[in-house]
């Protein structure tokens, strides 16, 4: 009937010899497991804040001078400006 119920479980592995032992360095090895899961995690997170970030400024950078180039195809020449000045 202890076989059966759910404190037995937990309890069965620290009644033996060294069975404390084992628990207490399952549970640190699985402590240490997570604590290295969430580092891992944070810096997977920080590479995908800093990519994002920095591709975004280089975007920016590239379609400010993307529209400098087209600001400076449009002004009109000053030989153009002479042409229409000329007959006045």
């Amino acid at each position: 009937l202890r076989c059966c119920t759910a404190a037995s479980l937990v309890t069965d592995g620290t009644d033996g010899p060294g069975g404390g032992a084992s628990a207490a360095a399952d549970e640190r090895s699985l402590y240490i497991m997570r604590v290295v899961q969430i580092a891992v995690m944070c810096v997977l997170a920080l590479t995908v804040v800093f990519g994002i970030f920095f591709l975004g400024c280089n975007l920016l950078i590239k379609s400010e001078g993307m529209i400098n180039f087209l600001v400076k195809d449009r002004r009109p020449s000053k030989e153009v400006e002479t042409v229409v000045v000329g007959p006045y």
